[in-house]
């Protein structure tokens, strides 16, 4: 405990509490949040395509929209254990994508978790069926690709930090606006919604899965990044 308290406070990780405070930034502006959020979505509906898959369902396609939304296209049994998790992989694929970069991150492991986010996104563009979605993945992974070559271990470092922070932090705002929509009646088919009608469970109380979900990574996985080392 003491070791763990002493790394928190060294000087070095002042970096990392840096990238969560620009991470914020990025997503509670909105003028930021608009075009960054894409990548929130990648990651989201990338959560529906792997598990609709591992669950058996056939993976038809997936569209990202300049709006930030997204669809994810399976054929399967309508209702049933492989569409309910298919419905609810999207919210928490973010934030448990961010909370798996984080743990690479603290074990000096950040390369591997930048190649591994631009193998993800490289299986996912296979499925991607829109000009808007290819170019949102072509852009997200050339972006970190151009950071896996050209920058310093340390760059590195830093700009894998910052996007685990990202994913972390971002991973909930969408679940407070889609709480917004639904209140206005402006959400009927969301995957909360969907969820309900298939499981006879309330929206609300999928949301607030999700967002203890996401909390959860944020806390844990924001304390690893303080433990990361030196950059």
């Amino acid at each position: 405990m003491q070791n763990a308290t002493a790394r928190l406070l060294d000087s070095g990780n002042v970096a990392a509490l840096i990238a969560g405070l620009v991470a914020l930034v990025l997503v509670l502006n909105r003028g930021t949040w608009l075009p960054l959020r894409n990548v929130v979505t990648i990651a989201h509906e990338g959560g529906h395509a792997v598990v609709a898959l591992v669950s058996g369902r056939k993976l038809n396609g997936i569209r990202l929209h300049s709006d930030t939304s997204g669809l994810t296209v399976s054929t399967g049994r309508a209702h049933g254990p492989g569409m309910v998790f298919t419905l609810l992989a999207g919210y928490p694929a973010v934030s448990l994508l961010g909370l798996g970069g984080a743990w690479l991150v603290t074990a000096d492991r950040e390369r591997w978790m930048l190649w591994g986010c631009i193998v993800l996104l490289a299986l996912l563009l296979l499925a991607v069926r829109n000009a808007f979605g290819v170019v949102s993945v072509l852009l997200t992974g050339g972006a970190i690709g151009a950071v896996s070559w050209l920058a310093s271990p340390s760059w590195q470092a830093l700009c894998a930090a910052l996007l685990c922070w990202f994913l972390l932090i971002g991973g909930i705002r969408p679940i407070s606006e889609l709480g917004r929509k639904r209140r206005r009646g402006r959400a009927g088919d969301s995957d909360a919604d969907q969820l309900a009608r298939l499981t006879g469970v309330a929206g609300g109380v999928w949301m607030f899965l999700w967002f203890l979900t996401g909390l959860a990574s944020l806390l844990v996985g924001g304390y690893w990044l303080l433990l990361m080392p030196q950059v």
